[in-house]
């Protein structure tokens, strides 16, 4: 198993109840290794990649507004940058540049599993955002921990779910006022991208009327992950 890991959320939590930068990193080590005992007692783990600290990401040119919200309340760990760049330095990550660290997982997920295979290919994210490819993905959050499958057709409704009802952790809300109880009224029949995609148009029409086709496009490039193989990548 090749074993695909977001780490940025665990740099940060690692930051927390902590006296000492050194405390942080031997915090972020002993969970990671917790991770990895966890997935081996179900596959055997061929090859670790890590993923953390891309910067200069692409969807708040598109969008000013993406992400605005957070860190307003929420003040930023002591340790934060100094810790994402010991975690590259100690664990060679991957870093992408004009894109989020979801992009470089996703990226490479898509062309490992393409290579060797679905089921040879995890990602271990607690970020839902995932469940938009029919990806092997391991969630350790203490609340929602466990192993999901997504297959095409619910990755398929997972995305187009959130076109509609948007992601208020990343300040996208293109359909105001349209949740999942409508989402799934609408999208119950669909067995075709095709259908997924004209239904969650028709909504779009519906709302923004000649505007619709621009609205459309600028929310998909804002929770769509990216795959191609034109990422950069940084140090």
């Amino acid at each position: 198993m090749i074993v695909l890991f977001d780490a940025d959320s665990l740099v940060w939590s690692s930051c927390y109840g902590v006296d000492s930068f050194d405390e942080a990193c031997g915090k972020f080590d002993q969970v990671l290794m917790h991770i990895l005992n966890e997935i081996e007692e179900v596959y055997p783990v061929e090859q670790l990649l890590v993923f953390n600290n891309s910067k200069g990401n692409f969807r708040k040119v598109l969008d000013p507004n993406y992400k605005a919200n957070r860190n307003k309340t929420t003040p930023i760990p002591e340790y934060l940058n100094k810790l994402h760049e010991w975690v590259e330095w100690h664990y060679n990550t991957h870093c992408g540049r004009g894109v989020e660290t979801d992009d470089m997982v996703a990226s490479y997920w898509y062309h490992l599993s393409k290579e060797l295979g679905e089921d040879n290919v995890c990602i271990v994210s607690i970020d839902k955002d995932y469940k938009q490819f029919n990806a092997l993905i391991y969630n350790y959050s203490y609340n929602n921990k466990g192993w999901t499958k997504i297959t095409k057709h619910e990755a398929l409704y997972n995305f187009y779910t959130q076109m509609i009802t948007g992601d208020a952790g990343d300040n996208v809300n293109y359909t105001s006022g349209y949740g999942k109880a409508y989402a799934k009224k609408l999208l119950k029949d669909c067995a075709t991208k095709y259908q997924f995609v004209k239904l969650t148009y028709s909504l779009f029409r519906k709302i923004y009327k000649s505007k619709a086709r621009m609205k459309y496009i600028q929310c998909y490039h804002l929770l769509k992950l990216r795959t191609n193989e034109h990422i950069k990548k940084g140090r």
